[in-house]
C-alpha cells in the first residue's frame, strides 16, 4: 500500500470545494542572505534579488487569478525575512496574536506587523512567551496544532489555548532542516463531507516529529497524506491550500501525485529564490480570517 492510500475512497476532483482566502503578503524588495540562522541560509551563496521578486509576483498573480485576496504589507529595508509573512502573526475571528522571535535578526519585524494589524480592524495581542506565527500554529479545522523545539516555545501554547479558546495540540520539532511547523505540515483543508460537516485533512513528513508527535498525528489524522523525505526536502509541505487547489514547488513531485490521487489540483510555483532564506509558498503567506478590509 502507498503512504497516500487509505482505506475509504477518496473524493474527486470535482468533490474539493475551492473556498475564498485573504492573504498578507510582503514584496522582497530588501531580500538577501546577510546572517545564518536556519540550515538553509549560507551567506557565501549569492541571492538575486530581482529573481526573488518575479517569483514572488508569480505567486501574488496566482493566487489573485484564483480570486483570493491580498493585502500587502511595505518591506522594511534591513529586514530582509518580512517577506516571510507567515511569521508575523496568527490570526482568527479578527483576533491577531504578534510574534515574538527567538533570534536577535528578526525581532526588528514584530512591530511593524503587530501596527499591521491594528490598523487593518484586528484586536492585537503582544506574545509573551517565544513563537513565530503561523510558522509554528496551524489551524486545522477547529483545533490549533502549534510547534515546538527550535523557535517557538511550548510555554506559547497556553497563550494560544487561551486567547483563541480552541483546543491547542503540541507537536515536538526534531529535525533542524525543518525548524517551523508549516515547513512539516500542510493544511489541506476542512474538506466539505456529507451534510456540510467538515473533516480535518493534512499532509505531513513524518521524519520531522518526535516519536509522540507521529503517534498523535497517526490518531488524530489518520487519513492524513505522509510525504516521503524526498519532497520535504525541497520544501514540498511548505504550501497553501484553498481546499480544492494547493500550491506546492514543482519540485515535489512525489507530493503532487498524491495530491491527485486525493482529488485535489496542485499549482506549481517556483520560489527557489526564496528557499535560500529558508522560506516557500507557506511561508509567504499569512491567512488573515476576519478585521477590515
Amino acid at each position: 500500500m502507498s503512504l497516500s492510500e487509505t482505506a475509504v475512497a477518496q473524493p474527486s476532483a470535482s468533490d474539493r470545494i475551492q473556498q475564498h482566502r485573504r492573504y498578507l503578503m510582503c514584496k522582497p524588495a530588501h531580500f538577501t542572505v546577510s546572517y545564518e540562522i536556519n540550515p538553509w541560509m549560507h551567506k557565501a551563496i549569492p541571492t538575486d534579488t530581482a529573481k526573488a521578486v518575479r517569483q514572488w509576483q508569480t505567486l501574488y498573480d496566482t493566487y489573485l487569478s484564483l480570486g483570493h485576496e491580498i493585502e500587502l504589507i511595505d518591506p522594511i529595508p534591513g529586514l530582509p525575512d518580512m517577506v516571510y509573512t507567515a511569521n508575523g502573526g496568527f490570526v482568527i475571528d479578527g483576533k491577531a496574536l504578534g510574534v515574538k522571535f527567538s533570534v536577535n535578526e528578526r525581532r526588528g519585524e514584530e512591530r511593524p506587523f503587530m501596527d499591521w494589524f491594528a490598523s487593518h480592524g484586528f484586536e492585537v495581542t503582544e506574545p509573551i512567551a517565544a513563537q513565530e506565527g503561523e510558522g509554528d500554529i496551524l489551524l486545522v479545522g477547529d483545533t490549533i496544532l502549534a510547534g515546538f523545539g527550535f523557535r517557538s516555545s511550548i510555554d506559547s501554547h497556553r497563550e494560544v489555548a487561551d486567547l483563541f479558546g480552541r483546543e491547542v495540540v503540541s507537536l515536538k520539532l526534531v529535525n533542524p532542516s525543518f525548524y517551523h511547523l508549516d515547513t512539516a505540515i500542510s493544511v489541506l483543508d476542512p474538506v466539505q463531507g456529507p451534510g456540510g460537516v467538515d473533516k480535518a485533512n493534512i499532509a505531513y513528513l513524518p521524519n520531522a516529529f518526535d516519536d509522540t508527535s507521529r503517534g498523535i498525528l497517526a490518531e488524530r489524522y489518520p487519513d492524513a497524506i505522509r510525504v516521503d523525505d524526498a519532497d520535504g526536502d525541497v520544501f514540498g509541505l511548505n504550501s497553501a491550500s484553498d481546499g480544492r487547489n494547493v500550491f506546492i514547488s514543482p519540485r515535489a513531485k512525489g507530493f503532487d501525485a498524491q495530491l491527485r490521487e486525493r482529488g485535489y489540483n496542485p499549482v506549481h510555483v517556483d520560489l527557489s529564490e526564496l528557499l535560500l532564506g529558508g522560506g516557500g509558498i507557506k511561508c509567504c503567506t499569512l491567512e488573515l480570517r476576519g478585521g477590515t478590509r
